[in-house]
């Protein structure tokens, strides 16, 4: 089995060169381009023979500069506990996410979407994981409720495709695709809880801290009128 290029020899110096050629990708991408192997190769002063030895075609570089990050969460420390208060939180942050990467998260759709592209980057599940990351507290409260399945119906109104549809065919500027989808997820998420109930153990949980906010049970505390 052959050994990739940048594997074999000056490594280091290699990976330089090769995330070289990937940052110059990614600044075309945000410039509006659709860069070539030359054009990168051009854009990061590395000739255009070099590049090729890295990166083949057009598809392999295009993909290299697919934007990766290893957050297996968006929350903040400590998080609060509410469903609906996480998942604002999570849809803030993997909507600027969204905008952050939208040259290259395009440019991933596009390959997606070609003849014969095989499994699309865009399948890895990087979303739905921090999006079901987000509702895990309903698996104590609704223990009926599929929470992956609505991370996966959450993330189908959110993201790239969703970002790509608003702006391009319905006309939207960003601010409002973002507002949009933003206000699917918590729409989303409230038909879900309206359709499954929480459990028992959780409206008994909710209704005593709702009949004392303190944390005392109903009819431990005595009454403190003063007697005739």
């Amino acid at each position: 089995m052959a050994v990739p290029y940048e594997e074999t020899g000056r490594t280091r110096q290699k990976a330089r060169t090769r995330q070289a050629l990937v940052d110059a990708t990614r600044r075309l991408l945000a410039q509006g381009a659709d860069p070539t192997v030359e054009e990168a190769a051009a854009a990061a002063g590395i000739s255009r023979t070099t590049a090729y030895r890295y990166f083949p075609n057009q598809r392999l570089l295009l993909s290299a500069a697919h934007p990766e990050t290893d957050r297996s969460s968006l929350l903040p420390d400590d998080p609060p506990d509410d469903p609906g208060e996480r998942l604002e939180l999570v849809m803030e942050a993997f909507t600027r996410l969204t905008l952050d990467w939208e040259p290259q998260l395009r440019a991933s759709l596009r390959l997606s979407l070609e003849p014969g592209a095989g499994q699309p980057m865009l399948r890895g599940g990087r979303a739905i994981g921090w999006i079901e990351d987000a509702l895990s507290p309903l698996r104590r409260t609704h223990p009926g409720l599929d929470v992956r399945r609505l991370a996966v119906a959450i993330r189908s109104a959110t993201g790239i495709e969703s970002l790509v549809w608003l702006t391009d065919i319905a006309g939207l500027s960003r601010g409002e695709a973002v507002r949009t989808m933003r206000a699917s997820a918590r729409a989303i998420l409230a038909a879900a809880l309206a359709d499954h109930p929480a459990g028992e153990a959780a409206r008994r949980h909710a209704k005593g801290r709702a009949a004392d906010p303190d944390g005392a049970r109903p009819g431990d505390r005595r009454e403190s009128q003063p007697r005739a």
